[in-house]
């Protein structure tokens, strides 16, 4: 993902429940102090070029604490980024670490920087990863224990490693993991490049940054002396910078797969992924998670709801709790969900905004929480984060306060279906779409709208990351979505009573098309008394995997198709006077790439056609949600 690790460290001390000492506040410290205390504190080994089983080096910097004695506990930091000279919130968890007894190891992976090989995504986390691990343990000052740590592609690599059960790999913390996981359960996102089988645009784009196969490199075999490899890390970074792009326009190029070789840049990772459907054996190649892996460590999950991909991350964090690999680890996994977007766990505090929305006091002790577990696991003290930790804890949006609970969803959580109906006229916010309790009659008219490819529903916020700024995730005004002719809008009346929901929301849509294939979103909206529609969450779904992602059926025009979107993940309270909306429409660009309607092969394809789509909800043929509704 981009690089907005920077962010990950919270300055909020609140909610933790562990009983760790106070992490320091590093935020007004300027380059220089940090720079200047981490003399004082460390001893520093860089561009150490650890050997890996096919005889490649990964360029490694090892922190160690002064005056440290006896062997010491390790934390590993593993990273596509340029993190030989350090920043941000990665400089922050180095002082901290060494402050706090730990050796704290960054290590680029290969063919990033001055690592050598090849680049792929998530590095090779089950040879790389694995090989790392064993280096670390068979050195002299360390104690054979390692946590993982990081956000974002930091975390990523860890979730295949994690199924191998390493003997040195202790714990873990990954934060906004999502683009790790192939296949769990429900999902099948394959590393967030689908979702119900649509791709997401965001891949696009931070591929453009991060996929260099045009990269320098040093004649690394005349760089044996080490000194010598850390003074050139220090002036010449192998960090190119490309030409700057206006993704907003260029995010409309078609075909979708001439996106960046029209750029001028030359075939790569994209052109490689781009043909595949989400069931292409490929997919099992690289380093992603699947969920037949097993699963062998003790892990604290970082999660937030306006995340690219909240629901695999929960998804998997279930089927960690469950695997039968090794007991003590399915034991202990633990999650925080923040409502934060992708790895902005720095923004809980007193007055949290996200996006638009106020959410209040999130404050919650992430340094705390990560020490104290890493304590637990890497020293020992079982006092550091208690075994009488809650499972989950989790931020309840719209009431404004943090839950806990023993298990996702929570157990007292029941299905609370509402019908989306109408009279024949639920388009837009000013049709007479309804959400009600009570199923339709058997002669209702369906909704009916046009779909043109070329004019998309534009995105306004939810969940999403690391996309050129095409997309700004987060909770906003949904009104100027729910203007449009071809979004059916389905709005409950004002509620008597509040309602909190919390866990996964699933959609059941009965369709028509006058194409072969098309798409169908959804949208979970919350309405204020004073009309704001705040999004909550969204999905959407490619009909012609409506059976199957690995049994790909065209429609036929006058058929009535089930679609079921893979599902919406959240924990909200719709309040007093506050209503539930559901939007339905068949695009939602630029989060996901446009359906062309023709029924072939989509991205390759330059010239699309309207279609015409029709959500039936009568008789035998009813559309509806469940809200998953505490009780």
């Amino acid at each position: 993902m981009k690089k907005i690790i920077a962010r990950v460290v919270a300055a909020a001390l609140v909610m933790s429940h562990v009983p760790a000492a106070l992490a320091q506040d590093y935020s007004k410290y300027t380059p220089e102090a940090m720079e200047k205390e981490l003399s004082q504190l460390a001893v520093s080994r860089l561009g150490v070029m650890v050997p890996m089983r096919d005889g490649v080096a990964l360029s490694t910097d090892i922190y160690t604490p002064k005056n440290a004695k006896g062997k010491l506990p390790t934390i590993l930091w593993k990273t596509p980024y340029n993190e030989h000279k350090l920043r941000g919130g990665t400089y922050r968890y180095v002082l901290e670490s060494v402050k706090r007894g730990y050796t704290f190891i960054v290590q680029n992976e290969r063919g990033r920087y001055f690592s050598q090989g090849k680049w792929e995504i998530l590095g090779k986390p089950q040879t790389d990863g694995y090989d790392t691990l064993t280096w670390i343990a068979d050195q002299s000052w360390s104690n054979g224990k390692v946590g993982t740590l990081g956000c974002s592609s930091s975390a990523e690599w860890q979730l295949a490693l994690a199924g191998l059960n390493h003997p040195a790999h202790a714990a873990m913390v990954p934060m906004s993991a999502g683009a790790g996981i192939g296949k769990v359960g429900r999902f099948q996102e394959q590393g967030n490049w689908y979702t119900g089988g649509v791709p997401r645009n965001l891949f696009f784009v931070w591929l453009y940054g991060v996929d260099n196969p045009l990269r320098a490199e040093l004649p690394f075999d005349a760089l044996k002396d080490e000194k010598l490899r850390a003074r050139i890390e220090a002036y010449n970074d192998l960090d190119a910078t490309k030409p700057k792009v206006d993704w907003n326009k260029q995010i409309r190029h078609l075909p979708v797969d001439r996106m960046l070789t029209a750029l001028g840049e030359p075939p790569a990772t994209f052109e490689q992924f781009i043909g595949r459907t989400p069931a292409d054996p490929a997919w099992r190649q690289g380093g992603l998670y699947h969920d037949d892996m097993g699963w062998g460590v003790p892990a604290l999950w970082f999660n937030s709801w306006y995340d690219v991909s909240i629901g695999p991350n929960l998804e998997l964090f279930n089927i960690a709790r469950a695997s039968k690999t090794d007991k003590e680890a399915a034991a202990n996994q633990y999650a925080v969900v923040a409502p934060v977007p992708h790895c902005q766990y720095a923004k809980l505090g007193p007055d949290t905004v996200v996006g638009e929305r106020a959410m209040g006091d999130t404050s919650f002790d992430v340094d705390g929480a990560v020490y104290g577990w890493f304590d637990r696991w890497l020293k020992g003290d079982g006092k550091a984060f208690p075994s009488t930790t809650p499972h989950v804890r989790y931020f309840m949006m719209g009431a404004n306060r943090w839950e806990k609970s023993a298990q996702w969803p929570p157990q007292n959580a029941k299905p609370m279906r509402l019908y989306l109906r109408s009279q024949g006229n639920a388009n837009s916010l000013n049709g007479d779409g309804r959400l009600v309790a009570e199923a339709p009659p058997a002669n209702e008219a369906p909704d009916r709208y046009r779909y043109d490819p070329m004019n998309p529903v534009q995105t306004i916020g939810g969940g999403d990351c690391c996309n050129g700024g095409v997309v700004i995730p987060g909770a906003f005004d949904q009104r100027p979505v729910e203007a449009r002719g071809d979004v059916l809008v389905y709005t409950s009346e004002p509620l008597t009573k509040a309602i909190d929901v919390a866990g996964y929301v699933d959609a059941v849509l009965k369709v028509s098309s006058s194409a072969k294939d098309t798409d169908f979103a959804v949208k979970l909206v919350d309405v204020a008394p004073d009309g704001t529609a705040w999004i909550l969450g969204d999905t959407i779904f490619r009909a012609r995997y409506r059976n199957g992602y690995d049994k790909p059926e065209m429609m036929t025009a006058g058929g009535v198709y089930t679609i079921k979107p893979t599902p919406i993940t959240t924990a909200t309270q719709f309040g007093v006077g506050h209503r539930i909306r559901v939007e339905v429409t068949s695009s939602n660009f630029p989060k996901f790439v446009r359906n062309l309607n023709t029924g072939g092969p989509n991205e390759s394809e330059k010239t699309g056609v309207v279609a015409d789509n029709v959500l039936h909800h009568a008789g035998d043929a009813q559309s509806y949600i469940e809200l998953p509704v505490l009780k």
